[in-house]
């Protein structure tokens, strides 16, 4: 088990940036058409250097997730520079083609979505994995479980505050959505590390 939940850890943290990136993407690409001659060489420049970057991480973290547990480890530093890397290309798109404070908000919106359904899917995995140890320790991965949904809700509950908002700067919404990331983060390694702990014992 310990395995399967350390790959785990690192399979969800890469589904949620990639779900966020294909949600940035497509929230771009339409507003990118919209632009203006003089800004839509420059926006499809970045948008092609974004979903360049997305591919990349995407097959970095195939092969080391073919290679094990200890590579898909030893490739976090790596992936996380793939992911920096795609925020900042993002924030220059802001910056020079998508300024306007309504394509910011959609763009939020869009990832933001892409976050709950990141959260709702390693909810659904760490259930799964959970059925399938011994009931030993059911009720503390039911209070891991629960402990996830409500960090789930709560993050949920401040993105869906700021998209109410919809005055705040792409700045704020990327400091809500790093924050959010984050809690993302800590609770499925916190859930994954409960049921790593809640195996068969040998």
């Amino acid at each position: 088990m310990s395995e399967q939940s350390s790959m785990s850890v690192y399979l969800n943290w890469a589904r949620e940036r990639l779900h966020e990136m294909d949600a940035a993407l497509a929230s771009l690409d339409v507003k990118a058409a919209e632009a203006e001659a003089a800004s839509k060489v420059k926006a499809q420049e970045i948008i092609a250097d974004l979903k360049k970057r997305r591919s990349d991480l995407e097959a970095l973290l195939k092969t080391q997730a073919e290679a094990g547990e200890a590579a898909l480890a030893g490739a976090k530093i790596e992936l996380d520079q793939h992911w920096a890397g795609f925020e900042t290309q993002m924030k220059s798109f802001f910056d020079t083609a998508g300024k306007q404070a309504e394509q910011q908000q959609a763009t939020f919106k869009d990832i933001a979505a892409a976050q709950a359904k990141a959260w709702r899917e390693s909810a659904d995995r760490f259930r799964e994995a959970a059925t399938k140890v011994t009931t030993a320790g059911t009720t503390d991965l039911d209070a891991v479980l629960t402990q996830l949904k409500s960090d789930a809700a709560q993050a949920g509950a401040h993105l869906e505050t700021l998209k109410q908002t919809g005055s705040q700067s792409w700045s704020v919404f990327s400091a809500a959505l790093s924050e959010s990331r984050k809690a993302f983060d800590a609770a499925n390694q916190a859930a994954w590390n409960a049921l790593r702990g809640s195996g068969p014992k040998d």
